[in-house]
């Protein structure tokens, strides 16, 4: 094993065998399983994406009563990103921030680079053509899906005071890319091939969003995360047990990559950074 390999426990799912002999036979598959594998300290990165500031519920309530995840997200800044990304930046790993929703990153050199290695942004995807009744279908679900039409009226005030959370600013040398292209550009010129998500939220903008693991891992990318760095878009049924997060974290395991548990790659890293002390 190279000098580079950090060896850790990982979180696996066994999506295999279904038992027919049962009632339901996906019961039959093995579940999750602890698995010891090596990571390349050379060609895995963390990616911090959408660590965002919202501001508190006075300034902006329609945005709250529409992402209930808001108050999980600064507690898992305060309390899983300090040491998670202290860890990885003693351990000599590289750290991408993925940002979007606002301009406040759009000054920062980390982003100005990974503009210049990405170069002009691509064309926007082709659309089919609307019609009026479309038109009115996307203004019902604006209205009654998400957000909501008496909460829209906050969207702009937070649009234009979003930033980075405290705990989660990049510092310099840093990455920063708003797009998959730009984040591949930071992974080529880095030599980056493994990328370990944390951020918000693990079954939306994690998976599907600009930059996200669905982009990434068609570039060859994989992808995995960090199972209390995360948190999910909760539903009204399963808001209380966190259910979605369950389902967001069992897709990584299976279509991506790996979980990690933060402790056990704290430890990891930590070590690394004492070996490279010596």
């Amino acid at each position: 094993m190279s000098t580079d390999s950090i060896r850790l426990q990982a979180g696996t799912y066994q999506q295999f065998d279904a038992d027919y002999s049962l009632p339901v036979p996906g019961e039959g598959y093995g579940g999750w399983r602890q698995a010891e594998i090596a990571i390349s300290a050379e060609h895995t990165a963390l990616v911090v994406m959408h660590a965002w500031d919202c501001g508190d519920m006075g300034e902006h309530p329609g945005i709250w009563r529409s992402v209930e995840y808001i108050p999980r997200s600064y507690q898992i800044a305060r309390e899983v990103f300090p040491p998670l990304l202290d860890a990885v930046r003693r351990a000599g790993l590289a750290m991408f921030h993925v940002v979007g929703g606002g301009d406040y990153y759009k000054g920062l050199p980390g982003y100005r680079h990974a503009c210049d290695l990405a170069g002009a942004p691509p064309a926007p995807p082709a659309t089919v053509p609307g019609d009026p009744h479309l038109d009115a279908l996307r203004r019902f679900r604006a209205d009654h899906v998400w957000r909501g039409a008496h909460n829209r009226v906050d969207e702009p005030g937070f649009r234009a005071r979003l930033d980075f959370l405290p705990q989660a600013r990049p510092i310099a040398g840093e990455g920063i890319a708003e797009n998959s292209p730009q984040l591949l550009a930071l992974c080529c010129e880095r030599g980056i091939n493994h990328l370990i998500y944390v951020g918000f939220a693990i079954d939306a903008c994690l998976l599907s969003s600009p930059g996200g693991m669905i982009d990434m891992s068609r570039h060859g990318v994989m992808c995995s995360t960090v199972r209390q760095a995360v948190t999910a878009v909760e539903n009204r049924e399963t808001a209380r047990r966190e259910l979605a997060k369950e389902i967001g974290l069992w897709r990584v395991a299976v279509s991506f990559g790996f979980v990690f548990d933060d402790q056990v790659l704290i430890q990891a890293l930590n070590e690394r950074a004492a070996s490279r002390a010596r």
